[in-house]
């Protein structure tokens, strides 16, 4: 029984679309190769860098890299990949996800081809790799890097927002033309990279896909409010492949649908995640553990489901004003609304937006307790989860605990240490719900 723990990874899943998701990850590399062989144009990407829709109107096929470094870890193949990028000078506290991306690239420059056995069949060497400065660093600094591996054109954008305190209306203008002119240089680089315009009808066309693609997520998410809960953190962080990687096409759009279909049944028939829902937990922060996920099974055999979660979360709908007709502006717009949406609360209260998107969900999921994982090598998701803590402490007495490991080298990871401090977890918001 022990070795069977160690040996797995993946949860139970709640739903049916949640276990339908493996074929979506088998299709993104899929795809990629396939467009390779045909002598279209593919490229790694970086996620929520807000460029999604364009990649997808230059018909370019993207290679979401980091989700490629959490596929390995969750089918445990990721070591070969990380110590060769330690053997070619990379720190261990570099973010995982780059270093098993710049170790892939490595061994595949080196063997010639890709490495035997590697999940889903490897990532194609790409035409053209974009990043950006949304979220971390390495999105900015890893493709860079790439180039000791691959000798193909690379582009970051700047993804920026301002400060809490700022005044958005004296701001504002300078921000969108700052993003709509990161925007049109990344579109004028992969026009001479494709050899083709843009299509500003298929842009809105993607826009269009994408923006009902995510407002029927957040739908969903706002039927998880339901006891019992209906969906639980494990199936977000596997419903989120068709959000995140398939923006723009029909595809997310039917997807979430079904899963749609299939939440508002469940909350209607009072069909939980489990048969005793005793506690409600919100996972707070930080990448989820991917080499580990079946953690949050053992989370449910004490009663105890994630009902809502923070990280990899669906935007809130925003309000681009109808006056924007051009979709590249129509994008900027969007990406300073989905930056600064929680600030007036966070003015208002807090003064810290996170704080005020998490008391939210504490509020509106009737939250037990929250838990958040420290990453050793994130630090864009783990830096501030104290402050965080902290401050949600001034305003709620819930338990909050925060594991440490990181997303996908289990080298940082103690199963004992992990259920010790979850029994201890448990104990308290035993004793709280007994008061």
């Amino acid at each position: 029984m022990e070795q069977k723990e160690q040996t797995k990874t993946t949860a139970v899943k709640g739903t049916d679309m949640a276990r339908k998701v493996r074929g979506l990850v088998k299709n993104i590399y899929r795809s990629a190769h396939e467009a390779k062989a045909q002598g279209k144009k593919v490229a790694y990407m970086m996620v929520s860098s807000q460029y999604d829709e364009i990649i997808r109107a230059m018909d370019v096929v993207p290679i979401p890299t980091e989700n490629y470094a959490g596929l390995c870890a969750a089918k445990r193949e990721m070591d070969r990949f990380l110590l060769k990028a330690e053997a070619d000078g990379y720190s261990q506290v570099l973010c995982s996800y780059a270093r098993i991306g710049l170790g892939f690239d490595s061994l595949r420059k080196e063997l010639g081809g890709i490495p035997e056995g590697a999940p889903d069949g490897g990532m194609p060497t790409p035409d053209m790799m974009l990043g950006s400065s949304a979220v971390c660093d390495p999105r900015y600094k890893w493709f860079q890097a790439a180039g000791r591996y691959l000798d193909v054109p690379t582009y970051s954008i700047d993804v920026v927002w301002p400060p809490v305190d700022a005044d958005l209306k004296a701001v504002r203008d300078h921000y969108i033309q700052y993003q709509k002119e990161q925007f049109q240089g990344l579109i004028s680089f992969m026009e001479q990279q494709t050899g083709k315009k843009l299509n500003k009808e298929r842009l809105w066309e993607t826009i269009r896909l994408s923006d009902e693609a995510w407002r029927l997520w957040y739908e969903i998410d706002r039927m998880r409010v339901a006891i019992p809960s209906p969906m639980p953190a494990q199936d977000h962080f596997s419903v989120m492949v068709a959000g995140y990687y398939y923006p723009g096409m029909q595809e997310a759009v039917d997807f979430y649908q079904s899963l749609y279909d299939e939440v508002k049944y469940k909350v209607e028939n009072k069909i939980g995640v489990i048969p005793d829902e005793k506690y409600r937990i919100l996972y707070g922060g930080g990448l989820p553990p991917w080499h580990t996920l079946w953690i949050f099974n053992y989370f449910e055999s004490f009663g105890a489901v994630f009902a809502i979660e923070r990280q990899y979360r669906a935007y809130d709908p925003v309000e681009v004003p109808s006056s924007v007709k051009d979709p590249v502006e129509f994008l900027a717009w969007r990406s300073f609304l989905r930056a600064t949406q929680f600030y007036e609360k966070a003015r208002a209260n807090s003064g810290n937006p996170t704080v005020e998107r998490l008391l939210g969900m504490i509020d509106r999921y009737a939250i037990d307790g929250v838990v958040f994982h420290a990453c050793r090598s994130c630090r864009a998701t783990t830096i501030g989860q104290v402050h965080y803590k902290n401050i949600l402490g001034r305003y709620t007495d819930i338990p909050m605990m925060q594991l440490v490991s990181d997303m996908v080298d289990l080298r940082d990871y103690s199963e004992a240490q992990w259920k010790a401090q979850i029994g201890a977890f448990i104990e308290t918001l035993a004793g709280r719900s007994a008061r």
